[in-house]
């Protein structure tokens, strides 16, 4: 077997449209994937048309013809996003069944959430948009009570502790407010289990309806609740750019604070030997 045909095993279970590489990773550290009748380790790396790839009972098979879908889909309330729960309750891959592929979420929305969320089955696609690595920003229209004050405000931009651990700072603008409840614009570059409600929780707000308007530079638009459509080509090249952005953004930061790091060792180093 000739090196450049292995592939990391989550990569193959990606592309496979079983769960997106982040979840992968999660069902090879519980021991849920073999390759070959062998447990797979982090790292482990595979034929994915040779090897025997075993993914929670399921085997997998990949066509080097399958055709890659990207996804747009208008959440409604009430859906929680997964493929499948065996409580029975309503999930999003009722709304894309009409789709001949097996799709998995980018990300997600939790169930009283409603608005953009992207599907597709193509794993690469949604390792880029959802590792935390990348920063893909994500814009929410919030519906918070009681009224918002300037305190608050200013804590929800600087960042709050939500389950032991600071958020990012946020842009977070007012756009309409009224007596008992405040409109608000918010703009998070990570993606938290229940991120939002649980900043304005810490903060002494409670989240009336939230809805996801914006993912990087794609927007919702018009698209109805419960329906979905293709990403267009020139949607794609606007998220790869925007991805490209990003990715040199990201990496002249780690330069600078590769810098900062060096520099300071030096200080320390002449002073501790003057």
């Amino acid at each position: 077997m000739e090196n450049q045909d292995l592939v990391r095993v989550q990569k193959i279970i990606a592309d496979a449209g079983i769960a997106s590489r982040r979840k992968a990773e999660e069902l090879i550290e519980r021991g849920a994937v073999t390759v070959n009748g062998n447990k797979a380790k982090l790292g482990d790396k595979a034929n994915p048309y040779k090897d025997k790839i075993i993914v929670a009972g399921r085997e997998i098979r990949l066509s080097k013809e399958r055709q890659k879908y990207y996804i747009m889909l208008n959440k409604p309330r009430g859906f929680i996003t997964t493929m499948n729960d065996e409580q029975g309750r309503k999930c999003v891959a009722e709304l894309v069944d009409d789709i001949p592929a097996r799709l998995f979420p980018v990300g997600r929305l939790d169930r009283d959430s409603e608005g953009l969320l992207f599907m597709t089955n193509d794993g690469e696609f949604a390792n880029m948009i959802s590792h935390p690595s990348t920063h893909f920003a994500k814009t929410y229209r919030v519906t918070v009570h009681p009224k918002i004050n300037e305190e608050q405000l200013t804590a929800l931009t600087r960042g709050v502790v939500i389950d032991g651990r600071k958020s990012m700072p946020a842009a977070v603008r007012t756009v309409a407010d009224e007596k008992e409840r405040t409109v608000l614009e918010i703009i998070l570059e990570e993606g938290r289990n229940r991120q939002i409600r649980k900043m304005c929780e810490a903060v002494g707000l409670e989240v009336a309806r939230l809805k996801r308007n914006a993912i990087g530079p794609i927007k919702l638009g018009m698209l109805q609740p419960g329906k979905w459509r293709e990403l267009t080509p020139d949607e794609m090249r606007k998220i790869k750019n925007y991805q490209k952005k990003l990715s040199s953004i990201n990496r002249h930061e780690k330069e600078r604070n590769a810098s900062k790091r060096r520099t300071g060792k030096n200080n320390g180093s002449s002073k501790k030997f003057r």
